[in-house]
């Protein structure tokens, strides 16, 4: 079965630390860009991060960068986000998407069709 799979979500205090992956099955996720999004209940889909081929390109939105690094291991067919000093604003279900692989580039876009493939979340909450 093709899919991407999330995992890592939890409750964490705020200042905590999560990692989160994104795990890719019947496929090979190096050939694609992966883009971690967000969304928190009555607010639009965020996007977060997005990762290129073999990790050369990595960006981050204004709202988490220098707190969220996002990586990838193409041998373990996954893309990970680091999120440090997490704050109760991160709280939000994080999917994450995959797109290629003849568009090796990131992109803006925050609806499903606009990837390939998109897993089913995880869920981030961040509270005291």
């Amino acid at each position: 079965q093709l899919q991407l799979v999330e995992s890592g979500g939890g409750l964490v205090q705020p200042g905590g630390s999560l990692r989160l992956s994104c795990a890719a099955s019947g496929f090979t996720l190096r050939d694609y860009v992966v883009t971690w999004l967000r969304q928190a209940p009555g607010k639009e889909r965020e996007r977060v991060s997005c990762i290129t081929l073999r990790g050369a390109g990595r960006d981050y939105s204004d709202s988490v960068k220098d707190r969220f690094t996002i990586s990838r291991d193409d041998t373990e067919n996954t893309v990970y986000l680091q999120m440090n000093n997490l704050k109760p604003e991160d709280t939000a279900t994080y999917y994450c998407a995959a797109r290629g692989p003849s568009l090796p580039i990131c992109t803006d876009k925050t609806t499903k069709t606009d990837y390939n493939y998109w897993g089913q979340g995880t869920q981030v909450t961040v509270s005291p």
